[in-house]
C-alpha cells in the first residue's frame, strides 16, 4: 500500500501544540522566552548586557531596542505571546535590576537578574504550564 502525507508525524504534533496552546506556550517550550525593552536610548548598553547574561544562562532571549515607543513595543511583545517581558530603564539600570512582566502573573516589579534567572530556571525545571 503506498502512502502520501503532506504532513509527517512532526509535523502533526506541533501543529497540535500550536493549536492547544493558541500560540501561548509555556516558558520551557517557548521559542522565545524573554524580551528585554530599553525605555531609551541611553539603557541600551545596560539591556544588550542583561541579554547576554540570559543568554550565557541558556535562556532564549531577544533585544528590542527598535525607535518605537515603549507601550508599542509592550505591545507587540504580549500580541507575540512572549513570556517575560523585562524593561530597562534608568533606575533599574542604576539599581543593576531589570523591570519584569510575567504572561501569566502580570506585573512583578524590579529584580536582579539572579533572582529573575532563579525564577525563570525554576519554571523551566518543573515545566510549568
Amino acid at each position: 500500500m503506498v502512502h502520501r502525507a503532506l504532513f509527517g508525524s512532526l509535523e502533526r504534533f506541533f501543529g497540535i501544540l500550536i493549536e492547544h496552546y493558541a500560540g501561548a506556550f509555556p516558558l520551557w517550550l517557548a521559542p522565545v522566552q524573554a524580551r528585554v525593552l530599553p525605555i531609551t536610548e541611553k539603557q541600551h548598553e545596560y539591556a544588550r548586557k542583561v541579554a547576554d547574561e540570559l543568554r550565557a544562562r541558556d535562556i532564549r532571549v531577544e533585544l528590542d531596542d527598535r525607535p518605537e515607543s515603549l507601550g508599542s513595543r509592550i505591545k507587540d511583545a504580549r500580541n507575540e505571546r512572549i513570556n517575560y517581558i523585562l524593561v530597562a530603564g534608568e533606575r533599574e539600570a542604576e539599581a543593576g535590576q531589570i523591570g519584569v512582566r510575567n504572561r501569566r502573573e502580570g506585573e512583578l516589579g524590579a529584580m536582579s537578574v539572579a533572582q529573575l534567572l532563579e525564577k525563570m530556571q525554576s519554571e523551566v525545571d518543573n515545566k510549568v504550564i
